[in-house]
């Protein structure tokens, strides 16, 4: 393992407002046989949680979304090919990029995980519980990418100009450092089928709630910027965009799914599917959740804990 200075500054980890409390990284480029991956793991000395971060994210989401589980699980964050320090090259198909997070255990000298995945670092995950049954001890997916996927019809082209685009990112963050409440509502118009009076529920929710409107300003800081991600946002919906169903009952880890019910980005049915086609699994079911549900919703702290709950059951030895 090789340490270095990664071309991507991420100031939004040294901003004080950018990241969660206790989430610092410090990014690696790991050699693999399969490729070079961009990687951070914690010392805690307890069994490993790995993520396979969403589109527009890349090492710090990953970690972002994993922090939940920092004082119960060491954590592996990675950037998946295209995203910031993980050259593309490192693995554009599905299985080429469930193969290279074998390839990292392989490196780092990790027997067996637990993997996480959210949104399109879904196809990853799924595909490497399968390719791999040795190397998993459970599988949690949060609303993961099961089958087909475009960018969503609530996504209209001004979303898409500001969250798929280097100028509109400067705008987005101007937006959540002056109005926050404006980003967080384009959160939810764009990920969550709601009637106004949700809308506003949901909005009232994260803006009165601390550690929920933490986690919204450092998710913004998470895609930003979008340049150094953009290979791999545009791997990732050529891959999905070309999926029917994948075959997920080969599947035999310990799973839970984990899906909004009100999901206007990653279909609600994308987790009805990968729990009617995994033998065994669990689902938890988010009301009213969003396409960040689990981190921007009342329900968000019941489902936390209901995912360290069936880890902690799971757990090896």
């Amino acid at each position: 393992m090789t340490q270095k200075d990664s071309q991507i500054s991420y100031e939004a980890l040294k901003k004080p407002n950018g990241i969660l409390p206790g989430a610092v990284l410090r990014p690696e480029i790991l050699e693999t046989k399969a490729g070079k991956v961009e990687i951070d793991i914690t010392d805690r000395d307890a069994p490993i949680l790995m993520g396979s971060p969403g589109g527009m994210g890349g090492i710090d989401q990953c970690r972002l979304t994993l922090q939940f589980a920092a004082d119960d699980f060491r954590l592996l964050s990675l950037s998946r090919p295209g995203y910031l320090g993980t050259p593309l090259g490192s693995g554009e198909s599905i299985e080429a990029q469930a193969d290279l997070f074998a390839a990292v255990l392989d490196e780092l000298g990790i027997e067996k995980v637990a993997l996480f995945s959210i949104s399109a670092g879904g196809p990853y995950a799924y595909t490497f519980a399968a390719r791999h049954p040795d190397r998993i001890w459970a599988l949690v997916a949060v609303d993961s990418v099961s089958g087909y996927y475009d960018i969503p019809e609530s996504s209209g082209p001004i979303t898409q100009m500001i969250f798929l685009s280097d100028i509109g990112q400067k705008l987005l963050a101007k937006m959540t450092e002056l109005e926050p409440d404006a980003f967080i509502k384009e959160i939810f118009r764009a990920e969550g089928y709601f009637t106004k009076k949700q809308l506003q529920e949901h909005l009232d929710f994260v803006m009165n709630d601390p550690d929920a409107r933490a986690f919204a300003v450092a998710f913004m800081n998470t895609i930003n910027p979008y340049r150094p991600r953009r290979p791999g946002t545009e791997n990732d919906m050529a891959q999905t965009r070309v999926l029917h169903h994948l075959d997920l009952e080969p599947i035999r880890c310990p799973t839970l799914i984990v899906h909004g019910t009100h999901d206007s980005d990653v279909k609600f049915y994308d987790g009805v599917y990968a729990h009617e086609h995994i033998r065994g699994s669990e689902r938890f079911w988010i009301e009213e959740g969003s396409h960040t549900g689990f981190w921007l919703n009342r329900h968000a702290k019941e489902a936390q804990q209901h995912v360290l709950d069936f880890l902690h059951r799971n757990r090896p030895e």
